[in-house]
């Protein structure tokens, strides 16, 4: 019997293994068959406190790891397959051959870009591809880009990019923005953004680094090219949770529902990370949860005597 389970190896699940292990809780933490979140998708990170230069990414992801383990977290390697929440202990079971049994669960599952699904895409992911503005933003000072969405995150991407960017094209499949009238109006009265109507990306264009988009009309069918040097893809986020649909409580998105800290509707289960947050979704504001959830967890081991 396990006093915590960590499901994920993000900011969150990392800085829940730190704690919980500094706790002296032997935490297990099943990284999935993909460890380290979207992080690892990241190159420089100037944002994180605590270093002066930049550290990359995966780099990051690897000192926390480092720190999780001086600890003693025991890592499994491998996806979580199914989880019984109904009774008590937890049941988690992994690559569907071992179950671990476990008196808390921190889920720490992280949600999923929205990605475009189109050549270049991938191979040029962190080298000009983004979803997070906040994050990449600052790299592309003076150049061009491209926010490829309508909904309110592209337009607070499109204006937040103007503050480092000469000029942001904003991509959208429609000939009107799904966004809110207040951001609509930000965006329209932005000089330095400019609307690409009833338009998809067809590929994403460059060697090594981006340097355009090939661009379909979807009213006319014609096919153009536009040169930036970023595209943010700002179509929206896929919370990882299918794994425990019907068994903790979740918004209409699927995010899960957290109260009084990090706690979830499920006695002895926690949330932490993008997994639970629609707003921030940054790495420190992960990392913080999963204090927050470590700390939660711990309390509750203390109150089951």
């Amino acid at each position: 019997m396990q006093n915590v389970v960590i499901i994920g190896s993000g900011p969150a699940g990392l800085t829940a293994a730190i704690y919980t292990a500094r706790a002296n809780l032997k935490p297990v933490l099943i990284q999935g068959a993909h460890a380290g979140g979207q992080l690892t998708l990241t190159t420089e990170v100037e944002n994180y406190p605590g270093f002066r230069h930049a550290i990359l990414g995966p780099d990051l992801i690897t000192e926390m790891r480092a720190q999780a383990e001086r600890f003693g977290t025991e890592f499994i390697a491998g996806d979580v397959t199914s989880v019984d929440l109904k009774t008590l202990p937890l049941h988690v079971t992994v690559e569907g051959e071992q179950t671990i049994d476990t008196k808390t669960l921190i889920i720490a599952t992280g949600a999923s870009a929205i990605w475009l699904g189109v050549p270049g895409e991938t191979v040029l992911m962190g080298h000009g591809v983004s979803s997070c503005a906040t994050c990449d933003g600052f790299f592309f000072r003076g150049q061009e880009l491209v926010v490829v969405g309508g909904g309110d995150t592209a337009m607070e991407e499109a204006n937040f990019l103007t503050r480092f960017a000469s000029k942001v094209s904003v991509v959208h499949r429609r000939d009107k923005l799904r966004a809110s009238k207040i951001m609509q109006d930000r965006a329209f009265k932005n000089e330095k953004i400019a609307f690409v109507w009833n338009s998809v990306v067809e590929e994403i264009l460059g060697k090594g680094v981006v340097t355009g988009v090939r661009l379909r009309n979807i009213v006319t069918g014609h096919i153009s090219e536009l040169k930036c040097a970023g595209v943010f893809v700002a179509i929206g986020h896929s919370p990882n949770t299918r794994l425990f649909e019907g068994q903790v409580e979740m918004d209409g998105r699927g995010y899960i529902v957290t109260k009084h800290g990090m706690a979830t509707n499920v006695p002895g289960v926690y949330a932490a990370g993008d997994v639970q947050d629609i707003h921030y979704r940054q790495a420190i504001t992960a990392a913080g949860s999963g204090c927050m959830a470590a700390m939660d967890a711990e309390r509750y081991l203390e109150g089951l005597g």
